[in-house]
């Protein structure tokens, strides 16, 4: 605002309120003033709790992917050794004739 738009206010204040009340106007006006300035500061905190709030909600969450992956890699490992166990194929066993000393091919013997 310029300078003369500030005193043209003035002067419309001085003539409808008179300049008994001018004071008490000021006083009030502070007040409010004093009011919105609290209340927005008091907002401003709440947004920055809350931006906190928010960043220890994404650490929480991040120590929950590393605790899944600490599970989850033995479980995997698990599942392979089952899988192997139950596709499991025994080797062939070997029998030595000792008199020919040929190798036979046996293969499985009721076990």
């Amino acid at each position: 605002m310029a300078g003369s738009e500030i005193l043209l206010i003035l002067a419309f204040v001085l003539l409808f309120f008179g300049a008994n009340s001018i004071p008490s106007i000021a006083k009030t006006m502070g007040k409010a003033i004093y009011q919105i300035k609290n209340a927005s500061d008091d907002i401003k905190d709440e947004i920055k709790k809350s931006g906190v709030d928010i960043k220890k909600d994404l650490n929480i969450s991040e120590l929950i992917k590393e605790t899944e992956e600490e599970i989850k890699q033995p479980m995997d490992q698990m599942l392979t050794d089952i899988k192997h166990t139950v596709n499991y194929e025994p080797p062939t066993k070997k029998r030595v004739n000792v008199e020919s000393g040929d190798n036979e091919k046996i293969e499985n013997e009721g076990d």
